[in-house]
């Protein structure tokens, strides 16, 4: 008992053993804030966690074995604790009434339009591309929900490891800028009033940044309405969570019996549920969310910092243009798809 006590490290040492990697991690993160508040990067859509996990990438390949090494329980407490408490916090980016306002429109294309991608991911991706479980929904659940966020906020769910986010986030990031110059310019062509063309980017593009920036090059009203029934697709993504949770749970029962699994309902789902309904009651005083709003962001930006310091550009090579295939037909599901399916809707009484 005495020889197993002393192999344990202290909690100064534990605290220690993380500073390296929380170092390296900080000092990627706060250079990536700084560079997304240059004009135009900060106007692109593209997104600070983005350009995290890009900067994170770059720095990696340049670190020797020993800093890794190193740095490697940092970064692990990145992509875990840190992770999982700003996906937690990002409930508090909605409210109740922000569901309630987008109306029974917003909330009927939104579930559809989920529905849709996820089953296009999970078929085209592991039936037709033969791409692992995890790269399909990964991919999957930042087409379908809210980009990278969603990327991230799924990662602890499948426990999947770091190069598949990395490529799942640079894939969504790919064709959500893409959306960005693509939505307005073909604004003339669709013959939607600016918000129905809201309702259009709002159930379909996939970064929050991106629907502000796609809904506002045509009007401040389209920016208004995008924003709202993008809110909604956020805040349905934890009981997608929980779905995902179950079937993965089930499937690793099924395939290694004796296996212990992530719980059906992930801590920080609840959180995020919790968070949400605390914002809507008002219950929280500006000043406390302005506050927790910006750590959120920064809590953000370090897990993906750490995400694209832990990825090989080796890994991501080994999975092929798949990844970017299963990307872009999602991207053709979400543009055609969500196009015709709004314009179905328009015609509905409600």
């Amino acid at each position: 008992m005495s020889t197993l006590t002393a192999t344990q490290p202290t909690l100064p040492g534990r605290v220690a053993g993380l500073l390296p990697g929380l170092a390296i991690v900080t000092g990627i993160a706060v250079t990536a804030m700084a560079l997304d508040r240059i004009p135009g990067i900060g106007s692109s859509g593209i997104g600070v966690l983005t350009v995290a996990i890009a900067l994170g990438m770059l720095v990696s390949q340049f670190a020797s074995a020993r800093i890794h090494d190193r740095a490697a329980p940092g970064a692990a407490f990145s992509q875990r604790t840190l992770l999982r408490t700003g996906v937690a916090l990002y409930g508090l980016r909605l409210t109740l009434h922000d569901i309630a306002a987008a109306g029974l429109h917003g909330i009927a294309v939104d579930v559809i339009m989920i529905s849709a991608v996820l089953g296009t991911a999970w078929f085209v991706g592991t039936r037709l591309l033969k791409l692992d479980r995890d790269t399909a929904l990964l991919v999957g659940m930042g087409s379908a929900v809210c980009g990278a966020a969603a990327v991230m906020a799924t990662e602890p769910v499948l426990r999947a490891p770091p190069y598949k986010v990395a490529i799942a986030v640079a894939t969504v990031t790919v064709f959500g800028s893409c959306a960005v110059f693509l939505y307005p310019a073909l604004f003339p062509l669709l013959g939607l009033d600016p918000q129905q063309y809201g309702m259009f980017v709002g159930s379909t593009v996939h970064e929050v940044a991106q629907v502000v920036a796609a809904g506002k090059a045509v009007s401040a009203s389209a920016g208004d309405e995008a924003v709202i029934v993008k809110l909604l697709r956020v805040a349905m993504l934890a009981p997608i969570l929980i779905i995902i949770g179950r079937l993965v749970a089930r499937t690793d029962k099924d395939e290694t019996p004796g296996k212990s699994s992530a719980p059906i309902v992930p801590g920080f789902v609840i959180a995020f549920a919790g968070l949400v309904l605390l914002h809507s009651l008002g219950w929280l005083p500006a000043a406390a969310h302005a506050a927790l709003l910006q750590l959120d962001g920064v809590l953000l930006a370090l897990a993906m910092a750490a995400l694209g310091w832990s990825a090989r550009i080796s890994m991501m090579k080994a999975a092929g243009p798949r990844p970017l295939v299963l990307g872009a037909v999602l991207f053709g599901v979400l543009t055609i798809g969500g196009y015709a399916l709004n314009c179905a809707l328009n015609l509905l009484p409600f």
